[in-house]
């Protein structure tokens, strides 16, 4: 009989990736599976040779190690089913007890197909047959969500010609300054603050206000959601018209972050000789900028996908000690280098999304770690409310700290925007919810503050919305003639984008 091809560990070893990137395909391309994909493939190929030097069986070591990755696999999943689950006072979700099951599992499978004597042939035909099936199934939903969307990304560039025909025959600035467009991601209203959060945010707003900063009282977000705010802002544009395009119960994302990257904005500025400058966020739609002269990013593979991939695995339980360090390390990369930009003379755009207060919650209010660190970014997490201020105070102190040395150091003053993308969600039960007024005014209302010089701020009005920030700032230093659009909010839920309510009326201020 013929013998088979042991392919099986190296097909589950790529098949939980292929599989995570077949449900995120809406926001994910091929290449983020890249990085894990050498990783895991080079450590099956170790494991491999390692049992087979061991018990000189070839079919017997690519069982066992099959059966490793299926454990290591399939620990974050079977963890998240049983994690609340209790058996009178004694909690059965605990790492310490799956851990025990998941080693004693396999030891006893690899006793036995050590001391087996029969032919494991047969076995090895099905086990490349259910591999190859898993790769297969996730590879087919890809490739039929790639065609499907085809058309969508051919269109992709009719939108950005639209937005960019409002740059044409614009006057050349006399002064370039500098141009900071820091986003803080999920900072809170100052009522929202001392409503929702019982935490009065008044000295760090005094202390910009003393600084030369416009600070508005009644901003809001246009969009509830990181992924519709940021592409909107870029643009200068409400993004509502991308429903003609994309029908209204989609979840492509993949447009949105291509008209967050190559933006109306960074081109503008481009075309006045400046040099575009971007920060990795971590997060798919700000992790990196093809279209930026320069990008900054943080040492270490820790991102949205590989963190995810990894909170499916055995290495579940000490996720905190180097993904939750990863990101405090991103973070305070960010800060120290946007303190030194000002050493880059050309005139400069700098982007940055910082991805905090927004949880995870991985600084004290002093920047100390914090223990346990939960690395959700959704749901019950915006309920751990001590922990987003302690995370807030921490923030404002390196914001602080950043705004002394950007304006003690910079030549030319500055322009500089510190805004939120939209605010937090502790009120919130459930993303299917339908949103109450209490909801949407902690969603829709945010932190946002300008350092206009020169006579910049005399524009600014308390109600400004980030879709007209740029047209201001374009009109006041750029001499274009950008109306003003009307201040709008719009509320969709995670899981339909496009389906855009309109909620201005309910999350305005009286």
């Amino acid at each position: 009989m013929k013998k088979p091809f042991i392919i099986h560990p190296f097909l589950f070893a790529i098949s939980p990736i292929f599989f995570l990137l077949s449900n995120n395909i809406e926001e994910l391309s091929f290449s983020a599976t890249l990085p894990p994909l050498a990783i895991v493939l080079g450590f099956t190929l170790l494991l491999l040779l390692l049992f087979r030097l061991i018990i000189k069986d070839n079919k017997k070591a690519a069982v066992i190690v099959s059966i490793s990755l299926f454990l290591f696999f399939s620990y974050g999943h079977i963890y998240y089913l049983i994690e609340y689950w209790h058996i009178g006072d004694f909690s059965v979700g605990k790492h310490r007890y799956l851990i025990l099951i998941d080693g004693l599992i396999f030891i006893s499978i690899v006793y036995f197909i050590i001391k087996t004597s029969k032919n494991l042939l047969n076995f090895t035909k099905i086990l490349n047959i259910m591999a190859l099936s898993l790769v297969i199934t996730s590879l087919v939903n890809i490739g039929i969500y790639e065609f499907k969307t085809k058309t969508v990304g051919q269109n992709n560039n009719q939108i950005m010609e639209a937005v960019e025909a409002n740059t044409t025959d614009l006057k050349t600035a006399s002064v370039l300054p500098d141009i900071y467009y820091i986003i803080l991601d999920a900072y809170a209203a100052s009522d929202i603050l001392k409503d929702v959060f019982n935490y009065d945010n008044q000295d760090f707003i005094n202390y910009l206000s003393a600084k030369g900063f416009y600070v508005p009282s009644k901003s809001r977000s246009n969009y509830a959601r990181t992924f519709l705010s940021l592409p909107s802002s870029l643009n200068m544009n409400y993004i509502n018209d991308l429903t003609d395009m994309i029908t209204i119960e989609s979840m492509n994302r993949k447009v949105l972050h291509k008209i967050t990257d190559n933006n109306n904005v960074m081109n503008f500025l481009k075309s006045k000789r400046y040099k575009s400058i971007h920060f990795s966020s971590g997060l798919v739609p700000t992790d990196h900028n093809q279209y930026a002269d320069i990008n900054f990013k943080c040492s270490g593979i820790e991102n949205e996908f590989i963190t995810t991939l990894i909170q499916t695995t055995i290495l579940h339980p000490f996720i905190q000690y180097f993904i939750a360090d990863a990101k405090r390390k991103r973070i305070l990369f960010t800060f120290s280098r946007l303190s030194e930009i000002h050493k880059i003379k050309e005139p400069k755009f700098i982007f940055a999304h910082i991805v905090s207060p927004h949880p995870p919650y991985v600084f004290g209010k002093n920047g100390e770690s914090v223990p346990d660190a939960k690395l959700k970014m959704h749901g019950t997490i915006w309920k751990q409310k001590k922990k987003y201020l302690n995370q807030l105070i921490f923030i404002n102190k390196k914001v602080k700290a950043l705004v002394d040395e950007i304006l003690s150091k910079s030549k030319v003053p500055p322009i500089i925007i510190l805004q939120a993308d939209h605010g937090p969600a502790s009120t919130f039960k459930n993303d299917k919810d339908s949103p109450t007024n209490d909801m949407l005014k902690e969603r829709m209302r945010i932190f946002n503050a300008y350092y206009l010089p020169q006579g910049g701020n005399a524009l600014l009005y308390d109600s400004i919305t980030p879709v007209n920030t740029f047209r201001l700032i374009f009109n006041f230093y750029f001499n274009t003639n950008y109306k003003l659009l009307e201040d709008r909010s719009y509320f969709s839920a995670y899981e339909t984008p496009y389906k855009f309510i309109d909620v201005t009326d309910k999350a305005k201020y009286d």
